[in-house]
């Protein structure tokens, strides 16, 4: 497939496409628009931002093209072997998920705006960018010549976002030989860049430690800062996109913010990305794709994000505390009393997982998910004398899954978890993720493990729910060990 994207009209926010289709022998073509985009696991409508779309054929002749549903447009060939297809597409959204065009910036999340052609999503794809200056382009895509990207297949292109501009910045740090980027765009001047790559290096070097190698190649942080508050992350094959202002903050009360969603998006790189649940192998695009491990893709990763921060040094251990309890207080604050389970609430991501919705119906798989995660760990350590843990669970569904990218089920995440732990962990699963009574008196006991007291305080104004606090009480070998800074586990 070949793509043009003309970049240039900036005054109407206007992406004007082409693409360019060989070697067609059907006597018609559909184009797809991705319904929905990987990291976000509900239905979006990026066909609205579709102006108009024509096709005609290498001698400029027209052919008929029909909208035959919500995203999808059928060309019919008349014979001919060859079609381009022009469209306009309204790129006015700034956020770590959609595309934005001003006299600035191009920013382009390709999954909104490209079609492709269905049956053909495996054949390589080429884009072509073409802008009013001279720009500096930031993305995880390959560059086979100035201004031209190259993805392997449809399913690469899609989530390889892209950022350009004339004042972009760019930094890079390496472990192990592997190159990190971090492209900034916003914010000049507002941080200290020395300190900002030695945090990040630490973290990363401590994650690629944990699981034992690195998934990709390279990887780019995509970074925007704004003028206004924001926080939003995206994680993608070998990159992510990160929103976050306003950004004269950024050097103070917001740099633990880009710490932990830098740490939590580099670790998706492992934890969805490439270990990924079988329903999402691979994605079908067209529609939702339901699958029960949510809170394994969202929220473990939400747990060692800010645990990966403690292991590197960012975060004392006192500080840490602190940010685990304001995790869990976020949902035994807001939702302790839900009706649906953790599980339930990781499939009906793609009914409402993203919006306040119906009050105690659901959870979130970040903060539960992330409750759920800990305690998890604190009962493999406790089986184990502290030899195994929940690190050794995500080694071996990367070792068994991720690395062959066959996808994991729900069965095979409890089947990993009872193997490390080395019993049955029934009562766990039946309280944590399938079941929906209230988990403070669960995390009470596992804490008392690693030596901290948990203070309970009933909301007044919320029925069922309550205010947590956690506190160390005495020196603990065991919580010492959970917070060190170690080099991957043997697995057995």
């Amino acid at each position: 497939m070949h793509y043009t994207i003309d970049c240039r009209n900036t005054s109407e926010h206007i992406l004007n496409i082409t693409l360019h289709i060989e070697q067609v022998d059907t006597p018609v073509v559909d184009l797809q628009l991705p319904a929905w985009r990987p990291g976000r696991y509900e239905l979006s409508n990026y066909a609205k931002n579709i102006l108009s779309v024509r096709s005609h054929t290498t001698n400029q002749e027209p052919l008929f093209i029909e909208k035959i549903t919500r995203e999808r447009w059928r060309i019919h060939m008349n014979g001919n072997t060859e079609a381009t297809v022009n469209y306009e597409y309204y790129a006015q959204q700034m956020d770590a998920g959609n595309s934005w065009l001003d006299e600035n910036l191009v920013y382009i999340n390709f999954i909104n705006c490209l079609f492709y052609v269905t049956e053909r999503m495996d054949e390589p794809c080429h884009v072509k960018l073409l802008f009013n200056n001279s720009y500096t382009v930031g993305c995880g895509l390959k560059a086979i010549e100035p201004y031209s990207l190259y993805a392997k297949d449809y399913y690469e292109l899609a989530d390889s976002p892209m950022m350009a501009s004339a004042s972009l910045q760019h930094y890079t740090y390496h472990i192990d030989q592997i190159p990190f980027h971090i492209w900034v765009q916003g914010g000049e001047g507002m941080l200290n860049w020395e300190k900002v790559l030695e945090d990040f290096r630490q973290f990363t070097e401590v994650q690629i430690n944990t699981m034992g190698e690195f998934p990709q190649r390279d990887y780019h942080f995509l970074l925007f800062l704004l003028p206004y508050q924001h926080y939003h992350g995206v994680e993608h094959r070998n990159s992510t996109v990160m929103t976050l202002g306003p950004a004269e903050q950024i050097g103070h009360s917001l740099y633990e913010e880009l710490m932990g969603l830098a740490s939590h998006e580099l670790f998706h790189a492992w934890n969805i990305c490439t270990i990924r649940p079988k329903e999402l192998l691979p994605y079908d695009l067209t529609q939702e794709n339901y699958f029960p491990t949510g809170y394994v893709a969202e929220g473990v990763t939400t747990y060692y994000g800010d645990l990966f921060l403690a292991r590197s040094g960012f975060f004392d251990p006192s500080r840490y505390y602190a940010e685990i309890t304001r995790t869990f207080n976020r949902h035994f604050m807001q939702s302790n009393a839900a009706r649906l389970s953790l599980i339930e609430s990781s499939f009906d991501l793609w009914v409402d997982g993203y919006s306040a919705g119906v009050p105690n119906r659901k959870v979130s798989i970040y903060h539960k998910g992330a409750l759920a995660a800990f305690i998890l760990d604190m009962e493999i350590r406790r089986s184990t004398n502290d030899q195994k843990s929940l690190d050794t669970v995500i080694q071996l569904l990367w070792q068994r899954f991720g690395k062959s990218g066959i996808g994991y089920t729900h069965d095979d995440y409890i089947a990993i978890a009872e193997e490390v732990a080395g019993h049955s962990l029934k009562d766990y699963f039946a309280a944590c993720i399938t079941g929906t009574e209230p988990l403070q008196n669960y995390l009470a006991n596992v804490l008392a493990y690693i030596g901290c007291v948990l203070q309970i305080f009933p909301l007044v104004d919320k029925p069922g729910c309550v205010e947590i606090l956690i506190t160390p009480v005495q020196e603990n070998e065991s919580r010492e060990k959970w917070l060190q800074n170690t080099s991957a586990i043997s697995l057995y």
